[in-house]
């Protein structure tokens, strides 16, 4: 989108445009996009129906204001879920930090949060059309500039706000995971965190060779996916790990990276949240839990006595089997088991694969989780409680 395209869209002349693609059952179909050519020249007809679609498509992320936001493709993908923004913007204030300088906003999805927590905002974007869109959905209150993080960064952190970085992680190929395809570049953004205020946010696998042991790293989860690495500089211990999940806000630091015991299958299994996997804070969890693992490196923990986590689904083991494909198509046949859930670790099983030779068919329902226990490799039968 080019930005004179981008301010046409924003302004009060395209609210009819707006609403007509709004309307369209499809605003991808070519129904629609005729419907709209009647009244508007192409370009513009396409770039309502494309925010048509992708409203529709960001329910997901922002609920019911998605439905006044201007979005693109790009930045839609790389925005933060709102309650995982709204946790940032708290812990910003938490920490003392009364304006964020957003270096890199896209559509403004974080800056958003930081605005509705009472905190000033900047706002950074390197591309003038996004720029336009993020004014638009910031408001009057929040300064849009367009430009680099790098060439701005020093005159807009220079009056001691805290900043927040979140490097694009897209290149003219598509979305990319390489560290150095970061924009603006990693080793800068992390630079920013020295002696101020900020938080830093990177994908959820990025590799622990990137992460300084100068600052906090927080491995964060919602509603049981792994959504981001964040880096944290002010307040918080430099080196802690901590996994956090969302939307409860509940935390766990991961303390020293230690291996927890290891034992039999329990009467209780627990899965814990790959915030907690990922953060290293297995063995923290087992000692909350009383817990053990059925061998070392295997995320299952088994215990003989339950205790409530929201750091964990918890299971109850109702049989133990080995692992046979012979006696486990024999189970499902016998037990008309036809809609089957295979979770597997520490195993090479394809669980797909798996499940269309198992044959399932029936009214009956099923969890099997396949892990390799001090007995050898079990396929354990259990039932989700929570």
């Amino acid at each position: 989108m080019d930005v004179e395209l981008a301010r046409w869209l924003v302004s009060p002349d395209a609210a009819d445009a707006l609403a007509e693609a709004d309307a369209q059952h499809d605003p991808g179909s070519l129904a629609a996009a005729t419907a709209l050519r009647r009244h508007w020249p192409p370009d513009r007809a396409a770039a309502v129906l494309t925010q048509a679609a992708l409203r529709r498509k960001a329910v997901a992320k922002f609920g019911e204001r998605a439905a006044q936001l201007f979005l693109t493709p790009d930045g839609l993908e790389q925005a933060t879920r709102g309650d995982v923004a709204a946790w940032r913007a708290r812990r910003f204030a938490d920490a003392g930090a009364t304006e964020v300088v957003d270096l890199g906003c896209g559509i403004g999805a974080d800056a958003l949060a930081l605005r509705d927590a009472g905190l000033a905002v900047v706002a950074v974007d390197r591309d003038p059309a996004t720029a336009v869109l993020a004014q638009a959905n910031l408001g009057p209150q929040v300064s849009v500039h367009v430009g680099r993080a790098e060439d701005l960064a020093d005159d807009l952190l220079a009056g001691g706000g805290a900043v927040f970085v979140d490097p694009a992680r897209r290149t003219g190929a598509g979305r990319t995971w390489r560290v150095a395809d970061f924009s603006p570049p990693w080793e800068f953004a992390t630079g920013l965190l020295a002696g101020r205020v900020g938080c830093v946010k990177a994908a959820p696998g990025i590799p622990s060779g990137f992460l300084p042991d100068s600052v906090a790293t927080t491995w964060v989860s919602h509603r049981g996916d792994l959504v981001e690495t964040s880096l944290w500089a002010g307040p918080w211990a430099p080196g802690s790990r901590t996994a956090v999940v969302l939307p409860a806000g509940d935390d766990l630091d991961a303390g020293d990276r230690q291996e927890p015991p290891v034992g039999p299958v329990g009467r209780y299994l627990y899965e814990p949240d790959p915030a907690v996997i990922r953060s290293g804070g297995v063995a923290v969890l087992a000692g909350r839990l009383d817990a053990h693992v059925p061998r070392a490196g295997i995320a299952y923990l088994f215990a003989v006595s339950l205790t409530p986590t929201p750091f964990a689904t918890a299971f109850e083991v109702l049989d133990e089997l080995p692992y046979d494909e012979g006696v486990l198509r024999r189970h499902v046949r016998e037990q008309g088991i036809g809609t089957l859930e295979i979770k597997v670790r520490g195993l090479d099983v394809d669980p797909a694969v798996l499940r269309r030779r198992l044959k399932p068919a029936g009214p009956a329902s099923a969890t099997l989780v396949l892990t390799p226990t001090p007995a050898g490799a079990r396929a354990l039968v259990v039932t989700r409680l929570r």
